[in-house]
């Protein structure tokens, strides 16, 4: 028997139940992994609170981890038994072993931890879309990144400083402003005691960002759209204060003939070619030290209602792993 953290209802972190599963020998196109580490991302409260749903219940949760092939389908090709793997958005992640489709592995280098990989792919690959796919960065931009001392905004303020673009992180207090100043973020805002277009306006004098990274959703919606120049692109990718209210189209005209686009990492990962080219730029840029995972929180995988707790609070910063 192995262990997992399964919810038999939807509601709060109390739902989370740490107990024994069945996983079985893997079939054609699928491996076993033995897993080390999990990644804590929002997604997991969205399922876990029956935001999204998760299919039938009781049911594993989480969508992120790292671990090790311990035996093979048949039809798998180029993994074998011991090799390093680690994977984002596959529902049942929350467990010592489970089955998996062989082709939602990517292969982890020795020179990258086992924490590392287990807290980079998820919220490393969305930072890859929304800078490669949604709207692609050119030097010289000015971007603003809601939760900049979050997960995923750690890894979207290094890496767009990288490429060459002017970062306006906001953030809820001074610690996690310095957190993401720290991590590339060239001016910060404090949502709670400042106007945030007002402030974008002034630190862009006037023009406005290229486009806005929100993942904080409803209550942030109409100030991401005031803070766009004309032609600007709003990236509502997260709900974390509820889903944004349906709007008009016609609002966008005159706000500047602006783009509102809501992607998922789901349909950035849906083919393997996509998989592959998101996954190597990544993890280029982590193994040669560019961009850094900001681990400032660990918990037991059995102990994960509590940092369900903390996220939800918006007590952390960087990412969270749960070690198994």
């Amino acid at each position: 028997m192995s262990k997992a953290i399964r919810i038999h209802q939807t509601g709060g972190p109390e739902v989370l139940t740490w107990e024994d599963i069945k996983v079985g020998d893997p079939g054609p196109g699928q491996v076993r992994l033995r897993q080390s580490a999990c990644g804590l991302n929002y997604i997991d409260i969205y399922g876990r609170s029956g935001m999204y749903p998760v299919g039938d219940l009781p049911a594993v949760i989480g969508m992120e981890a790292v671990g090790a092939v311990v035996a093979v389908g048949d039809g798998v090709e180029g993994l074998n038994n011991g090799d390093r793997v680690a994977y984002p958005m596959t529902l049942g992640a929350y467990a010592e072993e489970r089955l998996i489709d062989a082709d939602k592995l990517v292969s982890i280098p020795g020179s990258i931890g086992d924490e590392t990989a287990a807290a980079m792919m998820l919220k490393g690959l969305t930072a890859h879309y929304l800078l490669f796919r949604t709207y692609p960065v050119q030097a010289g931009d000015s971007i603003l990144v809601y939760a900049a001392a979050g997960g995923v905004g750690l890894i979207l303020c290094q890496w767009a400083n990288l490429l060459g673009v002017e970062v306006i992180g906001c953030v809820g207090s001074e610690e996690k402003a310095q957190l993401a100043k720290d991590n590339g973020c060239h001016h910060t805002i404090l949502y709670r005691d400042e106007d945030i277009p007002g402030r974008v306006r002034e630190i862009t004098r006037g023009s406005g960002v290229a486009a806005a990274y929100d993942s904080i959703g409803k209550a942030t919606f109409e100030a991401s759209l005031d803070c766009l120049r004309p032609f600007g692109v709003l990236a509502t990718y997260g709900n974390a204060s509820g889903p944004v209210d349906p709007f008009s189209p016609a609002i966008l005209a005159g706000k500047g003939s602006l783009y509102v686009t809501r992607p998922t990492l789901a349909t950035h990962t849906s083919t393997r070619e996509l998989l592959e080219q998101g996954a190597q730029r990544l993890i280029d840029v982590v193994a040669t030290g560019q961009v850094k995972i900001s681990i400032n929180q660990t918990h037991s995988l059995s102990d994960c209602a509590e940092a369900h707790r903390q996220l939800e609070a918006r007590e952390t910063t960087g990412s969270t792993v749960l070690k198994i």
